[in-house]
Formats: structure tokens, sequence, C-alpha cells
């Protein structure tokens, strides 16, 4: 496992995160109607290490751009009032199509700085989507840092791909579609990458129903940051990862997993690999690597449910090169 960072000087000064409030994730579902795919869930039992797990397959790889970072794109873009026709953004993936689909949707021109390690499958998709795409450093602290200065010289609204109250409020509208779409409060399971969707889910839901977070093995970044206290930054792999998605989860995240006491679980690569493997076996679902996270939680044995409870996971990504197996 990565070694933990420390707090950076900027993390132990930071201003104290916006508190994203249920009250704006109702806002969001109302700005987002019509706009965004209420996506399904289905029940159903999958392998796990001692027999058949029943589960709530939350189908959120079946949004727009196959992520669910649409939702909050959407809602940064249309509760933006800076008058901006263009917007940028630094992002390693899905963020990045997410924020070139709202853009086409809304007229707006769409700049996505990416690291050099992003992955060409998701680059695909942004110009699919008519952005413009810009190279810069290695890293996607190294991307962002120039997408801010690149907003700043051009006029442009500037979207953070995670840590942005918006993007997180649009992020949470699925937690109120599942309150419509689940009976009881069973536990909700998913993918932490850089918090943005844990996020949207604690302040929707808050402490209603346990969110539990799923990391990778190599980046711990969630139960990093409650070890330390605040967002510290790690070490990741060598060599990009799909899994890869941010060293560093946001301040909005961790200040809401802090204040509802959110649980993180770990979950190997090779666990995520056969989760999504079992998908497209079983169920013909094709799913990214951070998408079948959670899953991989449940079929491995590292989250197992109390006893007659039916945990909710959710497939947040569909943004992979074909085919997988």
């Amino acid at each position: 496992m990565s070694g933990f960072g420390v707090p950076s000087s900027e993390s132990t000064e930071r201003a104290e995160p916006a508190r994203v409030l249920r009250t704006d994730v109702r806002a969001a579902r109302r700005r987002l109607a019509g706009r965004v795919r209420k996506t399904p869930v289905f029940h159903t039992s999958v392998d796990g290490p001692d027999g058949p797990v029943a589960v709530s397959l939350k189908m959120e790889f079946l949004q727009h751009g196959g992520t669910f970072t649409v939702r909050g794109a959407l809602n940064a873009l249309l509760s933006a009032d800076s008058g901006a026709d263009r917007v940028v953004v630094a992002s390693a993936g899905n963020a990045g199509i997410a924020v070139a689909l709202a853009a086409a949707q809304l007229g707006m021109e769409c700049t996505i700085v990416v690291p050099e390690s992003a992955p060409h499958t998701k680059v695909a998709a942004m110009w699919a989507h008519g952005a413009e795409v810009l190279w810069h450093g290695t890293t996607y602290a190294e991307a962002q840092r120039r997408a801010r200065n690149l907003a700043t010289e051009r006029g442009a609204e500037h979207l953070h791909a995670y840590d942005m109250p918006a993007v997180v409020a649009g992020a949470g509208v699925i937690g109120l579609e599942l309150e419509e779409q689940v009976r009881g409060r069973p536990p909700v399971l998913a993918a932490v990458g850089g918090g943005g969707l844990i996020a949207g889910l604690g302040a929707a839901l808050g402490k209603r129903r346990e969110i539990v977070g799923i990391e990778s093995e190599h980046i711990p970044v969630l139960s990093a940051a409650l070890a330390a206290g605040a967002p510290v930054d790690i070490a990741g792999p060598a060599h990009a990862t799909e899994l890869l998605c941010t060293t560093r989860v946001g301040d909005i995240a961790f200040d809401i997993a802090q204040r509802h006491r959110m649980s993180t679980v770990a979950v190997a690569d090779d666990a995520v690999a056969a989760a999504r493997e079992y998908l497209w076996r079983e169920f013909r679902v094709v799913v990214e690597l951070e998408g079948a996270a959670a899953l991989a939680a449940v079929q491995s044995g590292v989250y197992t449910p109390e006893p007659g409870v039916r945990p909710i996971v959710v497939l947040c990504g569909a943004n992979t090169e074909l085919p997988v197996l």
C-alpha cells in the first residue's frame, strides 16, 4: 500500500469548505429535470465468498455520457452566474466527458486540460462531444493549475471535477432517487475517486443511511484523510491505471465524510477486475474498473452486509476500452 502523505501548507491553511445541504441537492434535482436520466435500480443477487449475496444495483452507468459526473457538470453550468460562454476543466477522464457533454447541451465552448496519463478512450469521448483537449503535466494537480490559469486568461467559467459545491449537489441527486427507488434504509456502497459521488450521497442522505466509500488499495485517499484529520496527498502507483482517478480527496468530501463518520473499505485491483468480468458474464453489463469497485467489495468479502440487509451498490461509470475481457 502506498504511504500516506501529510497535509500540505495549502490544506492546513485552507478555508472551511462550503457546506452542501440537502436543500442544495433538491435544488439541483429541479434544475436537472429533463436533462439527466433517472437511472434504474436492479434488485438481484451476486456471487459472494460464501454464496449468493442480495444486492440492489444502481445502474448509473446508463447515465448520459456513461458517468454520474454529468449530473454535477450540468448543475454547475446551469447555476453559474458568470455569464461566460465557455468553460475550462481539468480531468483525467469522466469529469471531462461530462463537462464536454454538458457544454455541448448548453451551447458553450469547452476546453479540457488532461494529464499525459489520461486514457485514450476517455479523451476520444471528450473530442466526440466537441471539446478542445489540451495535455499538460503528468498529474491531475498540474493539469488543474493550468486549467485555472487558462480560465482566467480566457474569461471562461472554471469547473472543478469533484471539489465544487454545485458539482457535489448534482451528484447528490442520485441519493434522492434511491430514496424513491429502494425501501428501507440499506447501506449505500460507492467508489470514492475524488470524492464527488460519496459527498453528494452524504449531502442528500445525511445520516439516514450508511454510506461506505470503496477505495483502491493503492490510493486510499479518503481513509488516509480521515486518519490524518485533513486531505493528504497519496503516492500513487508508478504506472497509470484506470482506477487512478486522483491522489487526494476533495475538501468537501472529506468534510462530509468526517461529519457523517463514513466508513471506508479498500479493494484489491484483481478483485475489481473480477467484479467487472462478472458483470459482463452474468448480466452483459459493461462498466469501467471504478464502476465495478463497489461490487468488488461485496464479492471479495471485504464488505459483508448484516443478515437480511440488501446493500445498494452504485455502478457509476461505463467509459472503458472494448472488449473488456
